[in-house]
């Protein structure tokens, strides 16, 4: 007996230490590929985005007389030099609206997005200058931008466009007041933010409306939450409302995470030893109280059909989703135990206990996971019962006298085959 526990516990080790390499192999996959295909999504599609909100200067030329000592004389002359000076944003009202669209590509979803982008700006020339310059920059030069608007007090202005953004001068009075309406439709990645600068801004009169097609919205860190939300279909309707706000934090959407494929099956892989552990203390205790032997080969095959459940599903995910995928390996590991216990035991003993063991401990285990952040109590709870019962079941068993009992029936066997 202590022989055969012996080499249950070794084949136990050894279906670990194969299970931790086809686990770090599938984050490796998985994380290489990642810095990869990120830049190729990046280029096809777009880049994260922070739009910024658009600048006003006035400018002018001034004269100044700059000295130089030439041949020991002294000589003056007057060079022009550009001056400008920022205009106070005193308006600020943007629309947004964000589609989302995941994207697969290898074993990982990417969060991509279609922005629609308009804003209105309202600044005053506080200078005794009339030439001012707007400019309106783009939120990240990785990304296209269609159907541009560029729009001052009502009128298209001639502008300059490079790979930064727009910008146009034009004539604003002193003490008068200059809108720009800008506009696009763009794409982009992961998240979408507004920043008010790179420094402690002050913001007045600032409306920012967001709407998003998905509802599990979330802001990350250093981003301000919206002032006013209402549910719409399947998306939201949000607001931002300030009438003179002083921060030095964005506006943004983080957006939402499909389930990973390659970062699910890699921690479903490191578990699976946890899996395998109570089934085989199940399999050891029912077949030990009902007297059928099994011998350690037979402990070894039935690691290997669990094994195939977390080969099968690291590799068909690249292929199929996940969903499908987990439920493909579920089916080929629970036939692979079902019809080989059948040989071993009798097809009573694989379906009454084997295949119900293996569908909680592997299926139902695994599937936990699908849950983000109740896997670890799922999980807890499933261990805590399996001991209950088979506590319960083993409560009155002399296991000094079943375990002499087992040595003696065997005895004669070693005898005989020593013969």
């Amino acid at each position: 007996m202590a022989k055969r526990i012996a080499a249950i516990v070794l084949i136990f080790v050894c279906s670990t230490l194969a299970w931790m390499i086809l686990g770090g192999t599938v984050f490796a996959r998985t994380y290489n590929s990642d810095s990869r295909l990120r830049g190729r999504v990046a280029s096809n599609w777009g880049a994260p985005q922070v739009q910024s909100a658009p600048t006003a200067e006035a400018v002018w030329k001034e004269e100044r007389r700059v000295e130089s000592s030439e041949g020991g004389t002294t000589v003056s002359r007057f060079v022009q030099e550009s001056r400008q000076e920022a205009l106070p944003l005193e308006r600020t009202r943007a629309d947004v609206g964000l589609a989302l669209e995941h994207r697969q590509k290898g074993l990982l979803w990417y969060s991509t997005y279609v922005v629609d982008f308009g804003g209105e700006y309202t600044f005053r020339n506080t200078t005794p200058h009339d030439s001012v310059r707007l400019r309106f920059s783009f939120p990240t030069k990785e990304a296209i931008y269609d159907d541009m608007k560029f729009i001052v007090d009502g009128k298209a202005v001639p502008s300059e466009t490079d790979e930064q953004g727009v910008a146009a001068t034009v004539v604003v009075p002193q003490g008068s007041t200059v809108q720009l309406a800008v506009g696009y439709r763009s794409q982009g990645l992961d998240r979408w933010s507004y920043s008010f600068g790179d420094n402690v801004s002050s913001v007045r009169d600032f409306v920012l409306a967001m709407r998003t097609n998905f509802a599990d919205i979330d802001f990350a860190e250093n981003m301000i939450s919206p002032t006013t939300k209402q549910r719409r279909g399947d998306g939201w309707n949000l607001a931002w409302r300030y009438t003179n706000l002083v921060s030095g934090f964005t506006i943004g959407m983080v957006m939402p995470e499909k389930l990973q494929p390659g970062p699910l099956a890699g921690r479903i892989s490191f578990f699976a030893p946890v899996s395998l552990l109570f089934f085989f203390l199940l399999m050891f205790v029912l077949t030990t109280l009902r007297r059928i032997e099994l011998h350690p080969m037979n402990y070894f095959f039935l690691a290997a059909a669990f094994f195939s459940f977390h080969l099968l599903l690291a590799y068909l995910v690249d292929h199929v989703g996940i969903n499908t995928a987990f439920i493909a390996a579920s089916l080929v590991s629970v036939l692979l135990v079902v019809t080989y216990l059948r040989l071993v035991v009798g097809l009573d003993f694989a379906l009454r206990y084997a295949a119900p063991a293996q569908i909680t401990y592997l299926v139902l285990f695994s599937y936990a996971f699908f849950f983000e952040g109740y896997a670890g109590l799922t999980v807890t709870i499933g261990s805590i019962i399996s001991l209950f019962v088979v506590m319960q079941m083993t409560g009155r068993v002399n296991w000094g006298e079943l375990f002499a009992a087992s040595s003696a029936k065997q005895s004669p066997r070693a005898t005989a085959v020593a013969q």
